[in-house]
């Protein structure tokens, strides 16, 4: 049986939360770099690609960071959790700063999948960190706060990557942020050298008590959050990757108005995360379900994302870009339970080998997405299609939590 976390989180742990949402914040700013690039007009010219090309770039990310998961699940369960996450970051800003020196789209190709399979490493250490630290009724605070940092990441990378793109030219955005990026390294380094990391499996007597790949894929439950993760990244994605392009081209938003506009929908997703996290536990303390009140969150959540519809519709920019918010922050609803709900039914030793395999399948939505994304515009000359299939990827999400994985409890895993 897996020994409860500590009831009480200590100040160590605050700040090891702290840059764990730090670090979080920067591998989305790294990882949608590209499509403030995009979004410049230099950017397509000087590399001479179209909205085909660079739905594969987009693309390319994930076919690293998926193929990733499984392997960095499993080494982040057996070895030192801080470890691997010093590499995978090292591996990732590395990657973010030869993009800015890459002259063809082959170059570009390379080393968006290094990027891919750098970042990998996040969210199985992630969990790994939090089910051996936070009780059920902290996690979806401490998980929401790491939700609102992958939500403050692009809304970063928009308006200062789109700052940096007017005045200096799209290089730049990659070079300066994969720069700065790695000044994150000198604290981590300091703070994890003082603490104890959660326990790996070292012995194969241990490994054989823990549940492994093939117990979690024999559970409904595990197939209910690999879809719902699958169908939230669905639409996740084709922000991130479009949103800027979409408001360049369609609503004519210059480089400038972008940066800023086209910032707000991160900005209040990220907010909405930690209000929908606290929430949450808060209700869990007194008394409701998780049950209840995680799949709540993220049924309810993704079901509002399908007010992209309208929002593209409507001719009036303000009222467009106000219904894109929204349609956005209810994807913080979602994603501030997200993890939760899978640490739960995981449990400390099985939390890594989990996530990794969830966020393999969820992840194969990112190469799926951009990419289908800019087939549709080439293929129709617009957005609309793009909406529509993001929304109705998005109710399938909220279905899968609803009927399939149905209870957040602990897995009673028989093992021997």
């Amino acid at each position: 049986m897996q020994r409860n976390p500590p009831a009480g989180p200590s100040g160590s742990r605050w700040v090891l939360l702290a840059l764990l949402v730090a670090s979080i914040c920067i591998n989305y700013v790294d990882r949608g770099n590209l499509s403030v690039a995009a979004a410049t007009p230099a950017f397509r010219a000087d590399l001479n690609i179209d909205s085909r090309d660079l739905g594969v770039l987009f693309s390319a990310f994930f076919f690293t960071y998926a193929a990733c998961q499984i392997l960095a699940g499993w080494l982040i369960d057996r070895y030192n959790v801080y470890h691997i996450i010093t590499a995978g970051f090292a591996l990732w800003s590395a990657a973010t700063v030869m993009m800015g020196f890459a002259g063809s789209f082959l170059a570009l190709l390379v080393w968006r999948l290094a990027l891919g399979a750098g970042e990998a490493v996040a969210y199985p250490a992630y969990s790994k960190i939090l089910a051996a630290n936070y009780v059920e009724h902290q996690r979806g605070l401490a998980n929401s706060l790491i939700d609102a940092g992958s939500r403050t990441g692009p809304a970063v990378g928009v308006l200062a990557g789109g700052l940096i793109a007017a005045r200096y030219g799209w290089r730049m955005i990659f070079i300066l942020i994969g720069l700065a990026g790695l000044l994150w390294l000198i604290p981590w380094l300091w703070q994890t050298a003082r603490l104890r990391p959660p326990a790996a499996i070292t012995s194969k007597a241990h490994a054989l008590n823990e549940p492994g790949l093939l117990d979690i894929l024999k559970l409904r439950q595990a197939w209910g959050t690999f879809i719902g993760l699958f169908c939230l990244n669905y639409s996740w994605y084709f922000i991130l990757s479009w949103l800027p392009t979409y408001l360049t081209t369609e609503r004519r938003y210059s480089t400038r108005m972008m940066a800023w506009y086209g910032s707000l929908p991160f900005w209040a997703v990220a907010a909405t995360s930690i209000l929908a996290g606290w929430t949450s536990d808060r209700l869990i303390r007194r008394g409701a379900t998780p049950t209840r009140v995680r799949l709540a969150c993220l049924g309810g959540g993704l079901s509002l994302n399908t007010l992209m519809i309208p929002a593209y519709l409507i001719d009036d920019q303000v009222l467009s870009m106000a219904l894109m918010t929204v349609a956005c922050l209810s994807l913080g609803v979602a994603s501030s339970n997200l993890w939760a709900v899978s640490q739960t039914l995981a449990g400390p030793g099985a939390a890594g080998k989990w996530t990794g395999l969830q966020n393999a399948f969820g992840n194969i939505a990112g190469i799926v997405s951009p990419y289908l994304a800019g087939w549709l515009v080439a293929r129709t000359g617009s957005f609309f299609m793009v909406f529509v299939v993001a929304s109705a990827v998005a109710l399938s999400g909220a279905l899968s939590y609803w009927f399939v994985v149905r209870r957040v409890e602990p897995v009673s895993w028989r093992t021997p």
